[in-house]
């Protein structure tokens, strides 16, 4: 369970940017688009879902970009960053006063009915700070601190008496460039296995939806529990299929065209040898009833888009995970997207709590119908720089104000803005006498 993340000083986000699921005190949609969190001291009301709106370049993809890094940072910094890696952030370039400085990080999550505060700070050659706060009995407990020391040029330590293990052998097997948190974990650290398992296994981040893979689907339906699942999406989603006929088939290299070049084909059966391929189709009913097979690559980009979405849609949901995902709703139909987000909104379907944060360009769904207004975001640029603010600045009146048509009257800002053709051509007329 996604609580808040915070970012400063990466890419297009210059001063502190933060998104919170925290519930507001606001009544409506509470028992459908809220929840309460898991812990067992102090729990709070969360929102399942929150949407970000805002002009192209306005940095809404960055703020999923540095969930993502994050992330990364995480699960890689102790295994596939190696010493003398440059580490994969960069800071605000259109100001001298940020460019040279360092990045921040920070999320607060529940993972085994616990509530973690966990964050960093770095540059490109190494870790800066770092942080662990947990609260298991109610009360913040420090777990352990780090901070670089610019002076004599090493990193000093802090370990709270609630911490355990091989503190002194996992402090001293860190390397600059590599997080505390990856590296004691990696060394068999019992206590930060549910912090560490939350970046890998709950929380997911689709920066981009345009190439999604529908193996992961593909896997599930080979499962007769989401066999049935997945076909009653199809059907509920109206898209004209009955189900999918799945085989695998073994490679053929004489199904090669001949045009490939040797190198290139000879990689090509090496890669494949040992693999099956899945020949998917999707099965249609004729105006008779019977039973007609097209190749899946037949339907349309926004069909097999909603199938590659499945698998990750059905996973969230069974099993209560957090998923980000960026322009949600590319290649989708309005009401597509409706049905996707309403899935998480819905208690019979979202039985664990999952959430999702989205951005779109998609304001039909920006409804009182749909959304708390607590759960609507927006990003514009300020002097060059993303901010990120809540629809709850503007308190619209509920359920009377239409947020879409006051998006689009430019009372709440993250609009694009366009020159007319003239003026951006710099064109000039001359008046006839």
């Amino acid at each position: 369970m996604l609580i808040e993340f915070k970012v400063k000083n990466y890419r297009s986000i210059k001063e502190q940017q933060t998104l919170s699921m925290v519930k507001s005190n606001a009544k409506e949609l509470e028992d459908t688009n809220t929840f309460t969190t898991t812990e067992k001291k102090k729990p709070i009301k969360l929102l399942s879902s929150a949407t970000i709106y805002g002009p192209n370049a306005s940095g809404k993809s960055n703020l999923l970009k540095a969930m993502k890094t994050m992330q990364r940072l995480v699960l890689d910094s102790d295994s596939k960053i190696k010493r003398g890696t440059k580490l994969p952030i960069t800071p605000f370039l259109l100001d001298n006063g940020t460019k040279d400085e360092p990045t921040e990080f920070e999320i607060i999550f529940v993972s085994k009915e616990v509530r973690y505060q966990y964050g960093f700070i770095l540059n490109t050659e190494k870790i800066l700070e770092e942080w662990l706060y947990a609260f298991p009995e109610g009360p913040a407990q420090t777990w352990f601190e780090r901070e670089y020391n610019q002076d004599e040029e090493k990193t000093d330590w802090y370990f709270g008496s609630k911490f355990n293990g091989n503190k002194k052998i996992w402090s001293e097997s860190t390397r600059k460039n590599a997080l505390f948190l990856s590296t004691a974990t990696q060394l068999n650290s019992e206590q930060l296995k549910p912090v560490y398992d939350w970046f890998n296994e709950t929380f997911h981040v689709l920066e981009s939806t345009a190439r999604l893979d529908p193996s992961f689907t593909y896997e599930l339906y080979e499962q007769e529990e989401y066999k049935d699942l997945i076909n009653k999406f199809l059907n509920v989603a109206d898209l004209d299929i009955e189900e999918l006929k799945i085989t695998e088939e073994e490679f053929d290299p004489s199904k090669l065209s001949e045009d490939i070049p040797d190198v290139l084909r000879n990689k090509i059966v090496e890669d494949f040898k040992d693999k099956k391929l899945l020949d998917v189709a999707s099965v249609h009913k004729n105006i008779q009833g019977e039973d007609i097979y097209f190749d899946f690559d037949e339907e349309s980009d926004g069909t097999r888009k909603f199938l590659a979405f499945l698998g990750p849609w059905i996973d969230t949901l069974e099993n209560g995970n957090v998923l980000v995902v960026d322009e949600l709703h590319d290649n989708f139909h309005p009401l597509m997207v409706r049905f996707l987000i309403e899935l998480f909104h819905s208690k019979e379907t979202n039985k664990k709590h999952a959430q999702l944060i989205f951005t779109s360009h998609e304001t039909s769904v920006m409804s009182q119908e749909i959304f708390r207004r607590d759960q609507i975001w927006f990003c514009e640029k300020k002097n060059k720089a993303t901010e990120l603010f809540s629809l709850v600045e503007f308190k619209p009146r509920k359920g009377v104000t239409d947020i879409e048509k006051s998006y689009f009257s430019g009372r709440y800002g993250a609009l694009p803005y366009f020159k007319s053709i003239e003026r951006a051509m710099g064109v000039q007329y001359v008046e006839e006498k």
